[in-house]
Formats: C-alpha cells, sequence, structure tokens
C-alpha cells in the first residue's frame, strides 16, 4: 500500500441519465470545484460543460465492445488521483450504485485507504419511462417493479438472472442494457409464462432530445428491433403501464 498521506476525498457522483436539469446541485458543485474528473461514456456533453475548466479531465467510459480503461485501471487510477489531488469525480451516468458498478469502486477505495463519499444520481430506469409518459407503478397497473440487468456478462461478472422469479413476482419489470441480448431475454420471459401479448417499451437516449421509443409486445419487439434497426442504449419497461405512453401522445 503507498506509505503516502492521503491528499483527497474521492466522490461517486450520479450524473443522470442525460439531461442536465437531472444533476443534483451537489453533484454540480462538486463538478464545479473538481481538481480531477473522471467520466463515464454516456454522460451528457452538457453536464461535462459544467465541470470546472481547471480540471482535469480522464475519460474511462465503457461502451460495448469499446472499453477506454478497464475496471481494475479505472479504480486504481481514482486512488492514484486522490494521492495528488484533492476533489476526485468519479462521474458515473445514471446513480453509481444502480448497476453502475459504484460499489466495486467503492469497496476498493476503502480497502485502499482512500475517503470516499457517494453523491446519487437519477436513474434511468426511472426517468426515461418518465419522459415517455409511462408510470412504473399504477394503482390499476402495477403495485411492483422490479430492475434487472439485460447483460448475461460484463468482464468476468455473470449475474444469475432469475427470469422465472420475476416474470411472476412483478407487474414491471425495467430492464437495462438489455437491447443486445433482447431475443434470448423474450424467449426466457415467455417460456416461463409471461403472456407475449404484454406491452413492451424500449427507450433510447432517455430524457435527452433525442430520446425515441419503440412500442410493441413480447411477441412483436424483436421483430421490430430488427426491422427498424433500433439500438443502444435504450432500457426496457415490460408491462401493462406501457400503455400509458398512449396517453402521452
Amino acid at each position: 500500500m503507498n506509505q503516502l498521506k492521503c491528499l483527497g476525498k474521492v466522490y461517486l457522483v450520479g450524473a443522470g441519465p442525460g439531461d442536465p436539469g437531472l444533476l443534483t446541485l451537489k453533484g454540480k458543485v462538486l463538478l464545479e470545484c473538481a481538481d480531477v474528473v473522471i467520466y463515464d461514456a454516456l454522460v451528457s456533453p452538457q453536464i461535462l460543460a459544467m465541470i470546472n475548466p481547471h480540471a482535469e479531465k480522464i475519460h474511462a467510459g465503457k461502451r460495448r465492445g469499446r472499453h477506454s480503461l478497464l475496471q481494475e485501471e479505472t479504480t486504481q487510477l481514482l486512488i492514484q488521483q486522490a494521492y495528488t489531488h484533492a476533489v476526485v469525480v468519479r462521474l458515473k451516468g445514471g446513480d453509481p450504485f444502480v448497476f453502475g458498478r459504484g460499489g466495486e469502486e467503492m469497496e476498493d477505495l476503502v480497502k485502499a485507504g482512500v475517503p470516499v463519499e457517494v453523491v446519487p444520481g437519477v436513474t434511468s430506469g426511472i426517468a426515461a419511462p418518465a419522459y415517455a409518459g409511462i408510470p412504473l407503478t399504477h394503482r390499476e397497473y402495477s403495485s411492483s417493479v422490479t430492475f434487472v440487468t439485460g447483460h448475461e456478462v460484463v468482464g468476468k461478472y455473470r449475474p444469475a438472472v432469475n427470469w422465472e422469479a420475476i416474470a411472476h413476482g412483478s407487474e414491471t419489470i425495467v430492464i437495462y442494457m438489455g437491447v443486445h441480448n433482447l431475443p434470448n431475454i423474450v424467449d426466457q420471459l415467455t417460456t416461463v409464462g409471461r403472456d407475449p401479448q404484454t406491452p413492451v417499451a424500449l427507450i433510447r437516449w432517455g430524457t435527452r432530445p433525442e430520446q425515441e421509443q419503440l412500442i410493441g409486445t413480447l411477441g412483436t419487439i424483436v421483430e421490430q428491433v430488427e426491422v427498424t434497426g433500433f439500438e443502444a442504449p435504450a432500457i426496457a419497461v415490460i408491462g401493462a403501464v406501457v400503455n400509458q405512453h398512449q396517453l402521452n401522445l
């Protein structure tokens, strides 16, 4: 372990889903006074523009098949920066603790003796449906919601998603990072008994000006994606609440 005294503190800051108006006030203040900001790929340009102009900016984003830095390299970079800077911001899309690997980074920072603080952000699984006019809960249609990752493999991490429990345990399902694995997800859900007529919404670039939606059902959505060329980054909302989207047209 580095014997030098740690000079700074690392802030794991959630940037939200894209709309700069959804960044928290605390997050904005930290960006304005940061000495260095290590940011993810999906952080919007408007939010990056809020960063202290004198701060060092380091891109550490991860997109499918295109990693700027490995996760281990990012963590080591955070530790190193904390020994030379007072305010180190790790700027992550959405919320650091909702499929953002913030928990892993916090654990490694604590082990290294680096002070760390988490600043929550608005997660896309809540914000994107809201901007599309889709309530995740509704007294008539849904009293429960489940958030689940659509990634089958992220590095060495292989989540054991219990699709049967999810299919029957929640009226509304919100899937992050699931577009590339959508055929398998749909097959899993329908195989264990979820009705193929269940409404589905795919929401791309949620809360940004370029946000777009693709509305279908479990029985049609895979073909619709193929026909339209709908691509990530997007979240999927599955359940009767998707029909509320029609009220927002």
